[in-house]
């Protein structure tokens, strides 16, 4: 157990911000639920506020787990007894999920501060319950890091580590005095990942550190009531990126599977197949949150709302899934051909598209069977990424092929690595700027997506078209 008093200035964050790896490979976010399990108020926040906001802005669904209130905070203070201190550490996370943008009530479990280690049974029950509601196995569980040298940070870890790997759940573990303490080279960079944070996310941490007041700043001038987190320790936490830690000798085929990607070595044999597609709609009706995450909600708008026309006369889409984008293509389009692999998914837009005469639904594996004719509208939506080596071309190429002269080419995709993946989206922008058989009308970008429309040389913008300007 490693030995150290919070009174010390630590390692200064500078030494950190040179001795912090620039290239691990991104926290995979593409899940249907996150678990935060917490040792005290303010772990949630230290170690995973960006994590959190970025969730909430997504729609990820977030649990809050806390062991114990944090009342041994201040031991020695002359005007807080530990009952007063645990009511106040309780509202203080409370206003600081508000902060991230949570929604959900967090479950105290009110285990004493400081005895965890004599209550495993209780937290690891409560995390079972949890991930029995959650409803999927797409659920990722962060918690306090068993090497942090704090107790009950360690007994946390320790209980989430063994969970999560009897039921097969993947969890990372996030460090918090490891920042005072250590130095880079106490760092297990190879079980590493980060998530770079933007300024949105930045200022909900900053509204969220500020939340909890009593460890930040001083309960009174009495002796006893001064901070537990120094403005030095505080700095650690005001970084551009969050680094979380995989576990030791566990989630093996994850951890390769990352290390792969981080190495640039992303490109597998094949395509992504059926069989990868097949096994998501089996074990969730909606596996990309299209129609129960607002991050998929907004996205859609964004796209419909960058579409040149008004209105189209013959519109494909490509990678349909379940149809939540095809219903709003066909509301701007005379006729419409969506196609997609899984025939699960296309079972469920032919549910959702019922009485849409104009539209048609096929399955399809792209780009072998792109369909013949031309359109004025096609459609790739997180669909490309998807095509390995020479299909990636094939299947841009066949979408300007069957373009018609007049017509858009739209394009959005995740920006974000995926291990199953073989392309990030910007792959697949950078491929199709690149391409002298189309010229970009417009081009949104944003932290998680990018989305852009095309047509062929000579396309004329929608204040050129409507006579706006010359």
């Amino acid at each position: 157990m490693v030995s150290f008093d919070h009174r010390d200035p630590g390692t200064d964050e500078a030494v950190w911000s040179a001795g912090l790896p620039r290239d691990l490979p991104t926290l995979d976010l593409d899940v249907d639920r996150i678990v935060v399990v917490a040792a005290h108020p303010d772990d949630e926040t230290l170690g995973a506020a960006g994590v959190l906001a970025t969730a909430a802005a997504r729609g990820i669904p977030v649990d809050l787990l806390i062991a114990t209130d944090g009342e041994g905070s201040h031991p020695d203070s002359p005007t807080h007894t530990p009952a007063t201190l645990a009511l106040m550490r309780r509202r203080e996370l409370h206003a600081a999920a508000e902060a991230l943008g949570l929604s959900g009530a967090p479950v105290f479990l009110g285990l004493p501060d400081g005895g965890t280690d004599e209550h495993r049974d209780a937290i690891a029950a409560a995390l079972v319950d949890i991930l029995d509601s959650a409803g999927s196995d797409r659920t990722l569980v962060l918690s306090t890091w068993r090497g942090d040298g704090h107790r009950d940070h360690r007994v946390v870890g320790e209980v989430v580590e063994e969970v999560c790997a009897a039921r097969r759940v993947r969890s990372r573990a996030f460090p918090i005095w490891l920042w005072h303490w250590g130095g880079p080279d106490d760092v297990p960079w190879d079980r590493a990942e980060r998530l770079a944070l933007g300024t949105g996310v930045k200022d909900a941490r900053t509204r969220a550190l500020d939340a909890h007041a009593s460890q930040f700043l001083p309960l009174s001038a009495a002796p006893g009531d001064e901070p537990v987190v120094h403005p030095g320790m505080r700095a650690h936490f005001e970084r551009d990126a969050e680094v979380f830690l995989a576990p030791a000798g566990a989630d093996a085929g994850d951890r390769a599977r990352v290390a792969d990607r981080s190495a640039g070595e992303r490109e597998p044999v094949a395509s992504v197949g059926q069989a990868y597609f097949d096994d998501m709609y089996a074990r969730h009706d909606d596996p990309w949150g299209f129609d129960s995450r607002w991050y998929e909600e907004r996205k859609r708008a964004a796209l419909l709302a960058a579409l040149p026309w008004r209105h189209y006369r013959a519109t494909f889409e490509a990678g349909c899934s379940t149809g939540a984008l095809t219903a709003h293509l066909a509301d701007r389009s005379d006729r419409v051909l969506a196609v997609d692999l899984a025939p699960a998914a296309l079972e469920r837009a032919r549910r959702r598209l019922a009485g849409r005469d104009h539209v048609e639904l096929r399955r399809a594996m792209l780009p072998d069977d792109w369909p013949e004719g031309a359109f004025d509208l096609v459609v790739l939506s997180e669909v490309a990424y998807y095509w390995a080596g020479a299909d990636l071309d094939r299947g841009l190429t066949a979408a300007v092929a069957s373009l018609s002269p007049d017509g858009h080419l739209v394009a959005c995709h995740w920006r974000h690595p995926v291990a199953e993946y073989p392309h990030t989206g910007d792959d697949v922008h950078d491929a199709l700027a690149a391409r002298p058989d189309l010229v970009r009308l417009v081009r949104h970008e944003e932290e998680d997506f990018v989305l852009e429309v095309f047509g062929h040389p000579g396309a004329r913008s929608v204040a050129t078209e409507a006579g706006l300007v010359s």
